[in-house]
């Protein structure tokens, strides 16, 4: 089951989460590789996959003795269709907007 577009839109909504959603974009990696580049603890860093992995935006599986973190792209997908939709209706209303003050 695909996540609803809020869950996925408040996780991103925070700017530690974004940037970790850009670095695993690159592929999957530990919430220990991750904390490496970041500028919050490890902990902090597995609090926001946890949060990003609850909205279905990321994956988490074992390999080894490593947990790997790796993005889910239908997720985003999904939320980025309803935008399209969103934005296309706006498009129509001012469209039509647009007739009734040229008609006026």
């Amino acid at each position: 089951m695909s996540p609803a577009p809020a869950q996925v839109f408040a996780a991103l909504g925070d700017p530690q989460r974004l940037e970790l959603l850009r670095r695993l974009g690159a592929g999957a990696e530990s919430a220990t590789a991750l904390a490496q580049h970041a500028t919050i603890s490890r902990q902090a860093v597995v609090k926001h996959l946890r949060v990003l992995e609850s909205a279905g935006v990321v994956a988490a599986h074992r390999d080894g003795r490593e947990v790997l973190f790796a993005v889910r792209p239908e997720a985003l997908a999904e939320s980025s269709r309803w935008l399209d939709d969103v934005a296309a209706g706006w498009d129509r209303r001012l469209a039509d907007l647009k007739k009734a003050a040229e008609l006026g």
